[in-house]
């Protein structure tokens, strides 16, 4: 679910705005870096904390 939902908010900003995204999924650490990578978004920083997981995604096209 956490790439449903970081798609769906990642298209309501504008190209060059940063998305911060939590989840506390395992799998959303792959899942995630795949996502970004296959739709050209760029993830900035990413941090492990805990079960917590963030990233900081900027919208590239």
């Amino acid at each position: 679910m956490p790439i449903a939902m970081t798609k769906e908010e990642i298209d309501k900003i504008e190209i060059g705005q940063v998305l911060k995204v939590e989840a506390d999924d395992p799998a959303a650490e792959e899942d995630i870096k795949r996502w970004a990578k296959r739709t050209g978004h760029e993830i900035l920083k990413f941090q492990k904390e805990g079960t917590i997981l963030t990233f900081y995604i900027k919208k590239k096209k």
